[in-house]
């Protein structure tokens, strides 16, 4: 009797000779030359923008930014008067924009830690209605941020609670509106951690707690960099909800009332609007350089499964 001869697992190549075909496409001459006409259209308006902000008033009201190559005329008043002139509540630039800082940073660090344990839970704790609770988290991110502002400024407004016009009551709002969509993506990265990273750690005793802090959130860091970045640019230009929540005087408005009131009622004030948005463009900037790395990162994760 012959032997049994087990069969040959099957290969497929398919997939590797597709990634290096994707790989390549990507990486052709053609898709380089597009990238950078494409990241060179996206730069003209910021450029544009960062030029009129230093070109005087009369200039900006009768010609385009692109004469400055062959008349050019810069001048700094613009940046003097936007730090020096105070707005509509007697405050200076620099009052908002600190008064973005502080909302920004914990608007931005609130749900995302909240995200994080509630992803981590949907992902690698079974319980009771988690399946049902996960839908109804994910379905509020079609609920139009718009029909929440009275309701939730009722509340605020709440003899008991009476937070309305204070900086804890945007943190509050700005945490609830990022909350669904923050959970939903946190728990698509977190739920692909391959389960034997995580049966292994509980095989040398972790808990949960030990094994969200140890394992989970480094492997986590692109996902929540990403996520981050996204969270932030949203807060530092959002308007609607700071200025419903913090009740638009100078002690917490943002940065971006200020630049709505150097607009000008009839739109006349160009030369300061396009100096205090270049101001606002910088920390957006700061943040997202400082963070690409991770944020790259988080946008190819699981890009390479089958």
């Amino acid at each position: 009797m012959s032997a049994a001869i087990a069969p040959e697992p099957v290969v497929n190549e398919a997939e590797p000779s597709k990634a290096k075909r994707v790989k390549k496409r990507l990486t052709s001459r053609w898709a380089t030359t597009a990238a950078i006409v494409i990241a060179v259209l996206w730069t003209l308006p910021t450029f544009g923008l960062f030029v009129s902000s230093f070109r005087p008033e009369e200039d900006l009201n009768s010609s385009g930014w692109w004469t400055i190559f062959t008349d050019p005329s810069f001048t700094l008043e613009n940046y003097v008067t936007v730090f020096s002139e105070s707005g509509a509540s007697s405050a200076g630039l620099g009052t908002y924009f600190i008064n973005s800082i502080v909302i920004t940073i914990p608007a931005t660090v609130f749900p995302l830690v909240i995200a994080l344990m509630a992803a981590y839970a949907f992902a690698w704790i079974p319980f009771r209605g988690s399946s049902w609770l996960f839908v109804m988290v994910f379905a509020l991110q079609i609920v139009p941020l718009q029909m929440a502002l009275i309701p939730l400024l009722r509340i605020f407004n709440q003899p008991w609670l009476d937070i309305s016009g204070t900086f804890t009551a945007v943190w509050i709002a700005h945490t609830i509106f990022a909350l669904p969509l923050e959970i939903f993506l946190l728990h698509n990265f977190i739920s692909d951690i391959p389960r034997e990273v995580l049966e292994a750690a509980k095989v040398d005793g972790a808990n949960h707690t030990q094994m969200f802090l140890r394992v989970v959130l480094p492997l986590s860091l692109p996902a929540v960099a990403s996520v981050a970045i996204f969270q932030f640019l949203w807060v530092w230009n959002d308007l609607l909800v700071a200025l419903v929540f913090s009740g638009g005087t100078s002690s917490t408005a943002p940065l971006t009332q200020r630049i709505a009131e150097f607009a000008g009622t009839r739109g006349n004030q160009w030369e300061l609007l396009t100096a205090a948005a270049f101001v606002a463009t910088i920390v957006p900037l700061i943040v997202f350089f400082s963070l690409q790395r991770y944020f790259v990162r988080g946008l190819l994760a699981g890009s390479t499964k089958g």
